[in-house]
């Protein structure tokens, strides 16, 4: 099993703090509070089994291993691998960056490794220089390098690792962004193994990199990149998978990115982020393909792909070729901004959309799509929700996220709403959607996190009997709970003490296993 580690809440993490900063209040954020924050990030491989019912971790294997921000070493491969944006004092070949973090989502390959990826990793960048709205004042800096920051929103300043750290204070090390915002292929079954950022994925806040084989053998990627008015992607390996498990493990290092144009005609158009193609040439100021890469939105922005809401998970199902598309939500979305696959102004709930690779090949120039949900309450119309009639007042859901799809095909997604929970009066679930037939567009709940938390990472194991839940940071998303009290958590007063109810102990992100009694496939 892995898990993902993204990020750290530094109120409920540490005792007697008062400080804010999500505020950017740090007056209190020690250089030993900062060391603990980074070993927390990261990501942890972990082998199971089952005993009598129940899954237990086998504490003396071999294959567990602690993957942190801190100090893990791990290779880069693929065309922006060397290039100067890339180099930094402690690493001037870009041979190894240390660290993985804000890892979100991720994806299983074929061959059998994890794919972690990397998304809001702006918010680990520092600078002393700000201005009165805490953004880097100018400095001398490559006209690359300067847009660059400005898309990403680099330095995002959520972290004051830069006060300790100097590769996170963008004054000392400007480049060191760039070494973030990949996907990290880590090889579960060998714990000695090196992880490998592969640039040709691209560079962007990765939530998912969810990984399908083609029916030519080609390994093909989907990738959102979770920001407002931010684009879908698609990778498409070069070469062919083989019984050689070495030689799968670098098929991610070469191929095709593109990135999805939504017409209102219901088409879908791949658009290479291909150096020397199109608007990308070095008369537009485009050097190479690894700048391509380093900066994957400037490029797609270039090509013309749609600006959509929010995109987060992208999940392909290997029996029908579809593949489904989590729109989290987007606010700032004006009615002059709305577009089919963008329908709503305002678009507090999110929608989900359905793509279709014809004749299930993945790697086609051109899809077809189709809302398949727009979440919300059904039943106030303002809000403008789709769903199939058959679904509940508990049923219906906002902010869809993270997904998965179960050995019989059914959907299932998880949500993730942030502060806007108190506009759905919900907290986050896992909810199961029916794809086909008279239920298309149906949605059940099947299980919901306390107060303050995010519902992340489902996977079902191959029996599909068990199903694992990732219940990420309970008690501090939110400013209000159910009742209209203040959600001010802190590690002595915490909103939840979820999941060990321990007057000692805060609330722990934790992932839970569920089985059904008696055992036996989860159904509805």
């Amino acid at each position: 099993m892995c898990v993902n580690h993204e990020y750290t809440s530094p109120k409920v993490m540490f005792p007697g703090l008062t400080a804010s900063p999500d505020k950017n209040d740090f007056n209190e954020i020690t250089a030993q509070m900062v060391d603990i924050e980074m070993a927390a990030h990261g990501v942890s491989v972990v082998e199971l089994e089952q005993r009598d019912g129940k899954w237990t971790p086998i504490v003396s294997s071999a294959m567990n291993r602690r993957i942190s921000a801190a100090n893990t070493e791990m290779d880069v491969d693929g065309p922006a691998a060397g290039h100067s944006r890339l180099k930094t004092t402690a690493d001037p070949s870009d041979k190894r960056i240390t660290g993985t973090l804000n890892n979100c989502a991720g994806g299983v390959t074929p061959w059998g490794t994890y794919l972690a990826a990397e998304e809001n990793f702006h918010g680990y960048f520092w600078t002393g220089e700000k201005d009165a709205e805490g953004k880097r004042k100018t400095k001398s800096l490559g006209a690359d390098q300067a847009a660059s920051y400005q898309r990403y929103g680099v330095p995002g300043n959520w972290y004051n690792w830069g006060a300790y750290k100097d590769r996170f204070n963008i004054d000392k090390e400007p480049n060191e962004p760039n070494r973030f915002g990949w996907v990290a292929e880590i090889d579960p079954f060998d714990a000695s193994s090196t992880l490998v950022k592969h640039t040709a994925l691209g560079r962007f806040r990765h939530e998912g990199c969810e990984c399908i084989l083609n029916p030519d053998g080609r390994a093909v990627v989907y990738s959102g990149d979770d920001a407002r008015f931010e684009y879908v992607y698609r990778f498409v390996s070069s070469k062919k998978m083989s019984d050689d498990r070495e030689a799968n493990k670098r098929l991610l290092s070469e191929g095709t990115l593109s990135v999805a144009r939504f017409s209102p005609d219901g088409t879908i158009d791949w658009l290479p982020l291909a150096h020397g193609t199109g608007p990308l040439t070095p008369e537009n100021g485009w050097e190479s393909q690894a700048q391509v890469l380093i900066d994957a939105r400037l490029a797609a922005e270039a090509l013309g792909a749609t600006p959509m809401d929010r995109p987060e998970d992208v999940q392909p199902d290997e029996k029908t070729g579809k593949v489904y598309v989590m729109l989290t939500n987007n606010n700032k979305r004006l009615a002059d901004q709305v577009d089919p696959a963008d329908p709503r102004a305002d678009n507090m709930f999110g929608h989900i959309i359905e793509m279709v690779a014809p004749g299930k090949d993945h790697a086609g120039d051109r899809f077809t799509w189709q809302v398949l949900i727009k979440c919300g309450d059904p039943s106030v119309a303002d809000v403008g929700a789709l769903w199939n009639p058959a679904t509940s007042a508990n049923g219906w859901f906002g902010a869809p996220d993270n997904c998965t799809i179960d050995g019989e095909g059914r959907l299932w997604v998880a949500t993730d709403q942030g502060g806007n929970w108190s506009k759905t009066g919900k907290a986050d679930g896992f909810y199961a959607v029916d794809t086909e037939g008279d239920a298309r567009g149906t949605s059940r709940l099947f299980f919901r996190v306390p107060v303050g938390a995010e519902m992340c990472g489902p996977c079902f194991t191959p029996d599909s009997e068990t199903v694992f839940l990732a219940v990420q940071h309970p008690g501090t998303d939110g400013t209000r709970n159910f009742a209209g009290f203040e959600l001010e958590s802190t590690f002595e007063d915490p909103a939840t003490r979820w999941p060990d109810f321990s007057d000692d102990l805060p609330p722990r992100p934790s992932v839970v296993a569920v089985r059904k009694s008696g055992g036996g496939k989860i159904v509805r």
